[in-house]
């Protein structure tokens, strides 16, 4: 495949997760380390969101943990090609556990953005939902509209999971938007919002 027309179709990331998170309510978010942090960040700051600024691979575990520990809420992750692919064991053992809660939404760009925009194995024709697929994934989606959004965030509300999404976005990178960076104070506040949850 063609690495340039890989990449060609794309959506403006921003946007994108700005919609996804748009009216979340009580959503439990793990964030990639990098880009698709500041992402999240950017759509709006949030005690449920759970930002990793580090541990390059262990976002969709991460997630899988607390959809495990949380089986009666909403855990969405959003993170890169790059974070997944150093992670892609991951999509066997969520296949294997099955949370029916969980969503893993990747930010392709075909690229390893925090390390320079080298390309990725996604723009070399690595297929991330046919992976998720053959994990037993029952619901998977590839979207490289930003039309796709709305569909895509009613899926992190009420799909049946585990749900894979892959969406196409634009290599260009947007402004940082830094979040907090103190992890314990990150782990604190997403802890104290998930109790005060349970006890609502």
């Amino acid at each position: 495949m063609d690495a340039l027309k890989r990449t060609a179709a794309t959506i403006e990331r921003r946007d994108f997760v700005r919609r996804l998170l748009r009216e979340r309510g009580d959503l439990l978010l793990v964030s990639g380390l990098g880009s698709a942090t500041y992402d999240v960040a950017a759509a709006g700051d949030h005690a449920l969101n759970f930002y990793l600024w580090g541990a390059m691979g262990g976002t969709a575990m991460i997630g899988l943990g607390l959809a495990l520990a949380q089986a009666k809420r909403r855990v969405a992750v959003i993170t890169g090609d790059g974070d997944m692919l150093m992670g892609i064991g991951s999509l066997a053992t969520i296949g294997v556990q099955q949370p029916k809660n969980l969503a893993v939404v990747i930010l392709d760009n075909g690229s390893y953005g925090e390390t320079g925009m080298q390309p990725s194995h996604t723009a070399a024709g690595i297929d991330l939902v046919a992976t998720a697929r053959a994990c037993r994934f029952p619901l998977t989606r590839a979207v490289s509209r930003i039309e796709e959004a709305d569909e895509i965030r009613a899926l992190l509300h009420e799909g049946d999971g585990p749900i894979f999404v892959s969406a196409r976005i634009a290599s260009e990178e947007a402004p940082r938007v830094l979040p907090l960076r103190d992890g314990h104070a990150i782990k604190q506040r997403f802890t104290d919002a998930v109790a005060a949850l349970d006890q609502a």
